[in-house]
């Protein structure tokens, strides 16, 4: 796996490869070390995740699949842990969904970071950085810039950030969108830790609810986001996942992975 400008925190790591990316099988004390090890080295690193969509994404986006190749992935979802058992024959350790892990890590930090919230709407990203401050109150919050801006925008927002250059940029613009424009322009002058983190400033403006915890628990938040919005995600679950598992089994099939 390349992972730009940081190999060295990642060669012992083990990384099971789902739908040709690598993901990180690393348990969440591990990965909460980790990551707060590079971001008080300020050790540059790209930090995304992978779940069945984002995987079923890549296997049609080979830009984006590319991209992913330099990123640092962490396992988000009951789908990469079915197709970790089928594949390797064991779950990855944890789910490392970033709804959950990202106030986790700004939780295990305990140096006061500067922390970048670009995407969302302007409102949901402000409300969002209120809740982390909540949260994290050691911290500090800035909201770089919404999700809606044009490309010749970019030069001024890429100006600001390395200026200010946050300890953690959490970039919020969906998939594959928010990676590739991670990939495409960020490095170690414009932050330390930018993350893909998609509809978390959503959720933790409170503009999208989050599932119940017993569904959580039975892994069923999918469910939970299908139901409350349906018109927008119908075909990334009911089309999306058999996609996904048909795909998994293709790559059972040829001899991928360990049974």
């Amino acid at each position: 796996m390349n992972i730009v400008e940081a190999p060295a925190p990642f060669r012992n790591l083990t990384f099971r490869r789902i739908l040709g990316v690598d993901v990180a099988s690393i348990g969440r004390d591990e990965a909460l070390a980790l990551l707060s090890q590079l971001v008080a080295g300020r050790t540059f690193a790209k930090i995304g995740f992978l779940n069945a969509h984002n995987a079923n994404v890549a296997c049609s986006d080979r830009e984006f699949a590319a991209a992913l190749g330099n990123f640092l992935v962490l396992a988000d979802g009951v789908g990469v842990d079915v197709a970790a058992k089928l594949l390797y024959g064991a779950p990855f350790p944890a789910n490392l969904n970033g709804t959950d892990f990202v106030p986790a890590l700004l939780s295990a930090c305990d140096k006061p970071l500067t922390v970048g919230l670009l995407g969302a709407t302007k409102v949901n990203a402000e409300r969002a950085a209120q809740r982390l401050g909540e949260l994290a109150p050691r911290h500090r919050y800035v909201v770089v810039r919404d999700g809606y801006f044009a490309a010749a925008e970019e030069p001024a927002i890429l100006s600001q950030l390395a200026e200010l250059r946050p300890d953690i940029l959490l970039v919020a613009m969906g998939v594959p969108r928010q990676e590739l424009w991670i990939e495409r322009n960020l490095d170690g002058q414009h932050c330390t830790l930018p993350i893909a983190v998609g509809a978390l400033l959503d959720f933790l403006s409170g503009s999208v609810p989050r599932a119940p915890q017993w569904m959580r628990q039975l892994r069923l938040e999918w469910l939970f986001r299908l139901i409350i919005e349906p018109g927008r995600l119908w075909r990334r679950y009911v089309v999306g996942n058999p996609v996904f598992l048909t795909r998994v089994l293709l790559q059972k099939l040829r001899g991928e992975g360990k049974p």
